[in-house]
């Protein structure tokens, strides 16, 4: 015959407190593991964020204030104060008033959201399409560029 051996509540008690253990340093690992994940997310943001503070983006577009009226409007969007801006026009210019251009440019400094206007002056036979790139200094490095095709 087979002898069974007795199993006590307090057996059956201790082997259900170690099931519960296992589980719970198996979920505590796979916590642990989203905790990591998480934390590397957020300090990689911040690093973003603190890159981002760093940067200035500058953007231009023509504006039409009237008949026959169009100034070429560049201005900065980023976090930092742009300097040392340089405009270029790859293609050629035939319509942003080679004037205004020496006069403006380079331009020491344009602040966060503060813009600065060229004249424009369009014409029939104008090209509808400006390529424009810009050329500026930030706290993130030196001749930072951005090509910017400007419609009319």
């Amino acid at each position: 015959m087979i002898d069974v051996p007795n199993i006590s509540s307090s057996d059956v008690i201790a082997f259900l407190a170690l099931l519960i253990a296992v589980y719970s340093a198996w979920h505590q690992r796979a916590v642990n593991a989203t905790q990591q994940r998480v934390n590397e997310f957020l300090l990689q943001q911040g690093e973003n964020e603190a890159l981002d503070a760093r940067k200035a983006d500058l953007g231009a577009n023509f504006i039409k204030l009237g008949n026959n009226k169009h100034r070429l409007k560049i201005w900065n969007k980023g976090k930092a104060t742009a300097r040392n801006i340089r405009i270029e026009f790859p293609d050629g210019n035939d319509i942003v008033d080679e004037g205004d251009i020496r006069r403006k440019f380079p331009l020491e400094a344009l602040d966060q959201f503060q813009p600065v206007e060229l004249l424009a002056m369009v014409t029939w036979g104008s090209n509808g399409k400006q390529h424009i790139k810009l050329v500026w200094d930030d706290d993130s490095g030196s001749d930072n560029e951005k090509s910017i095709y400007a419609t009319i």
